[in-house]
């Protein structure tokens, strides 16, 4: 039950924050209602509370609630443990606060999604998900009634219509590409990003298209650079609000590929060696990737190593 995603014997095996796991999300029992109920009254069931994204995190860990200390919210079923504990999501109402005399304090994945542990840093990720989609589809998609919430959070059904919805993915791509050589990296800068930070080339698969076909898209769209040799890497989830993102390294086709960047989604695109990385990342002058993110990895399975952390906010 690692959870992990990248295949076997992929340089990115273990690596990926987000895409850790150490409990059965034992699918089987989210219709169960009696199960269900059972496992709620266990005064050993621990309850991971939400709200805007954040949870309650002591140190290194998630501050979880027995369900009596429960809040209002809508409640998930999100799994059980090695040791056959069950843990449950309260998507509360209101802004969290920590019980009286509690070092807990409100974070969201982006800032301890990298040092919690397996256990908590799947549970989060799948807390997190879940309740961005249902805060995202309210109402039915056929006849715009309110839906409910039922399989233990896991779909939305319409009382009118009685049809049900599902949890969406997104599925995107994100791509290391290199030069002939394998010398240089090519990374973008983004309109949205402020100072001197640059990151792998990205974007949604579009509809009837495969992983591969649109990482050569994306990157000819963002860089105008021709690619080829499309390897794919490992995949993690990035609950941000909804994209599971496909990592691949591709190598570019023309040595002397200039990279141009479309004005639109990138401002600047270029290439990169591993001096100017190193250096760059060691003086803050380049903002890498934050250790959460699979561009990090990427970047640094390239590189051959750990870089330093990054040292502009992301």
């Amino acid at each position: 039950m690692t959870g992990l995603t990248p295949p076997p014997g992929s340089p990115l095996q273990g690596r990926l924050a987000l895409a850790r796991s150490a409990t059965d999300r034992v699918a089987e029992h989210r219709t169960d209602e009696a199960w269900l109920a059972a496992a709620w009254a266990d005064p050993s069931t621990r309850v991971l509370r939400i709200h805007d994204g954040r949870t309650l995190v002591d140190g290194e860990a998630i501050a979880y609630d027995s369900p009596e200390q429960a809040r209002p919210g809508e409640r998930y079923f999100l799994g059980v443990d090695t040791q056959g504990v069950r843990y449950f999501a309260v998507n509360e109402t209101a802004p969290l606060r920590a019980p009286m005399g509690s070092a807990a304090v409100p974070a969201g994945l982006r800032e301890v999604g990298a040092v919690l542990d397996d256990r908590d840093a799947g549970l989060l990720v799948l807390a997190v998900g879940l309740a961005n989609w249902h805060a995202a589809h309210t109402h039915c998609p056929r006849c715009g009634s309110p839906t409910e919430v039922v399989t233990a959070g896991f779909v939305r059904r319409c009382p009118v219509d009685e049809s049900e919805h599902y949890p969406r993915t997104d599925p995107a791509i994100i791509v290391l590409v290199t030069d002939v050589s394998g010398d240089r990296c090519l990374l973008g800068s983004s309109a949205r990003w402020a100072g001197r930070r640059f990151s792998t080339l990205a974007g949604f698969v579009e509809p009837g298209e495969s992983a591969e076909a649109a990482v050569i898209r994306e990157v000819g769209e963002e860089s105008g650079v021709a690619i080829g040799e499309v390897t794919y890497l490992g995949s993690q989830p990035w609950p941000f609000p909804s994209s599971l993102m496909l990592g691949f390294t591709a190598r570019a086709l023309d040595a002397g590929a200039v990279p141009i960047a479309d004005g639109e989604e990138l401002l600047e695109v270029r290439w990169f060696s591993r001096p100017e990385i190193e250096a760059g990342s060691a003086d803050g002058t380049l903002g890498l990737p934050p250790a959460l993110s699979i561009a990090r990895r990427l970047i640094e399975h390239w590189y051959g190593g750990p870089l330093p952390d990054p040292q502009l906010p992301w």
